[in-house]
C-alpha cells in the first residue's frame, strides 16, 4: 500500500487537522468540517482556538504546548471542543509534532475520533448511579424506621391482647390470643408476598439498565431507570400501608365501609392477582360506627377462605362479588354487606358449624379454625351487627347487617 493510500485511509476514518508552529490551521479533512460545522474556507488560516471550549482551563493548554512544542513529544488526551453551533463534543485527541531533518518542528498534526456518546453515557450512568444510591439509602432508612415501628406496634398489640384476656373468661382469652397471633402471621405473610414480585421485577429492571447501558440504548436506559424508581416507590408505599393497618391506637369512630373493603382488597391484591380472582363490586357510600381495621380483617378472612376453596375445588373462572346497600329491618336502618363466591358452597351439615371455634375445612397446617368465629365475634361485639351464611346458586354467601 502506497504512502498516499495510508494517508487517505487515516483521513477517511479520523478527524484530521494540521497547524503551523504557532497553531494556525493549514489543513483540515472533511471529517473535521463535518463534526465542527465549519467549511474549510472558514478554518484555514485561523487559530486552532476557534474550536476551543470555554470550559477547558488554561492549565490544560499550558501542558499541551509544553509537551508538543518544548519537549517535542506526542500529546494524548480526551478533549472537550465546541462546534460552530455551540454544541459540545468530546474527541479522543493525539497531537504529534512533525520535525524536519534538523530536528526542528515544521508543523503539528492532530488525529481525533469522536467519543461524545461514550463520555455522555458515562456521565449519565454516574448521575443515575448517584440517584439510585440515594434512593437505596432512603429506602433502607425507611425500612429500618418502619421495622422499628412494627416491632413497637407488635409489643402494643400484645399488651392489648393481655388486657382483653383479663376481661374475659379463660376460653375467650385463649381464642383472642390465638386469633390475634394468627392474624399477625397472615399479615406478615402478606407483606412478604407483596414484596416478592416487585423484588424480582426490580432485579430484572436493573439487569436491563446494565444491558441498555452496554448497548448505548439511551431511550431504553431511561425507561428501565424510571421503572426501577416506580418499583422502589411502590415497595415503600407497601410499608406505609401495612404500618397503618397494624395501628393499634384507633378508637371506635365512624368509618366508610367502601374504604375499609378497598383497604382489604389492596392488602390482599397479590393473592387476588396470583389466583386470578375476578372481583365485582357494587358499592354505595355508607358509614358505620366501629374500628375500620377490625372490619377489614373480616373481609380479608373471607377472601383467604374463598381462595382456599377455589384451589381445593379446582374452580377455573374464579369470581367474588361484594355489595354494600342500605336496608330496613323491623323499622331500623342497616348497612348490609354481602360477600359471595362461586366456589360451589358447602354441604348443609358443614354450614351449621362454620362459625364454631376451632372448626375448619382446611388441613390443620393451613388454619386454626378461628377465622369465621372471630369474624362473627367482631361483627357482633365490636360493630353491634349480625352475620350469617347460606349457600347460594354458585357458592357461599355471607351477609353482614350493621346498624346505621
Amino acid at each position: 500500500m502506497s504512502k498516499n493510500t495510508y494517508q487517505e485511509a487515516i483521513e477517511n476514518s479520523n478527524i484530521v487537522s494540521k497547524t503551523d508552529i504557532d497553531g494556525i490551521i493549514t489543513f483540515v479533512n472533511d471529517e473535521f468540517c463535518n463534526i465542527f460545522g465549519y467549511s474549510k474556507k472558514e478554518l484555514l488560516g485561523k487559530n486552532h482556538n476557534i474550536v476551543r471550549h470555554p470550559d477547558i482551563p488554561s492549565e490544560h493548554f499550558k501542558n499541551l504546548w509544553e509537551t508538543i512544542k518544548f519537549n517535542k513529544k506526542t500529546y494524548k488526551s480526551t478533549v472537550k471542543n465546541l462546534t460552530k453551533e455551540g454544541r459540545s463534543v468530546y474527541l479522543n485527541t493525539t497531537i504529534t509534532p512533525i520535525l524536519d531533518k534538523d530536528g526542528n518542528i515544521k508543523e503539528f498534526i492532530a488525529i481525533r475520533y469522536d467519543v461524545t456518546q461514550e463520555v455522555e453515557l458515562k456521565k449519565n450512568l454516574e448521575k443515575k448511579d448517584k440517584e439510585l444510591k440515594l434512593l437505596n439509602k432512603t429506602l433502607e432508612m425507611r425500612v429500618q424506621e418502619q421495622t422499628k415501628q412494627l416491632k413497637e406496634l407488635n409489643q402494643t398489640l400484645e399488651q392489648r391482647v393481655k388486657s382483653e384476656i383479663e376481661k374475659n373468661k379463660q376460653k375467650q382469652k385463649i381464642l383472642f390470643w390465638q386469633s390475634r397471633m394468627a392474624s399477625l402471621g397472615q399479615m406478615l405473610a402478606n407483606i412478604a408476598h407483596q414484596w416478592r414480585q416487585p423484588l424480582t421485577e426490580l432485579n430484572l429492571s436493573l439487569f436491563n439498565v446494565k444491558k441498555s447501558a452496554s448497548n448505548q440504548e439511551f431511550d431504553e436506559l431511561e425507561k428501565y431507570y424510571k421503572d426501577s424508581k416506580e418499583i422502589i416507590a411502590n415497595m415503600s408505599q407497601t410499608i406505609d400501608d401495612f404500618s397503618n393497618f397494624f395501628n393499634p391506637n384507633k378508637e371506635k369512630q365512624k368509618f366508610n365501609l367502601k374504604n375499609s373493603i378497598d383497604e382489604s382488597l389492596n392488602i390482599t391484591r397479590k393473592l387476588i392477582q396470583k389466583e386470578n380472582i375476578n372481583i365485582k363490586k357494587e358499592y354505595i357510600d355508607l358509614e358505620v360506627f366501629g374500628v375500620s381495621n377490625e372490619f377489614s380483617q373480616v373481609i380479608i378472612n373471607f377472601l383467604q377462605n374463598s381462595a382456599h376453596e377455589f384451589n381445593k375445588k379446582n374452580i377455573e373462572n374464579k369470581e367474588i362479588i361484594i355489595t354494600i346497600k342500605q336496608v330496613t329491618i323491623e323499622s331500623q336502618e342497616f348497612a348490609q354487606v354481602t360477600f359471595s363466591d362461586n366456589a360451589r358452597g358447602v354441604d348443609e351439615n358443614t354450614l351449621d358449624k362454620i362459625f364454631e371455634p376451632y372448626f375448619t375445612t382446611k388441613h390443620q397446617s393451613n388454619g386454626t379454625g378461628l377465622g369465621l368465629f372471630m369474624s362473627k365475634l367482631i361483627i357482633e361485639k365490636s360493630l353491634n351487627g349480625t352475620m350469617f351464611a347460606k349457600n347460594s346458586n354458585k357458592g357461599l354467601l355471607f351477609t353482614i347487617n350493621i346498624p346505621l
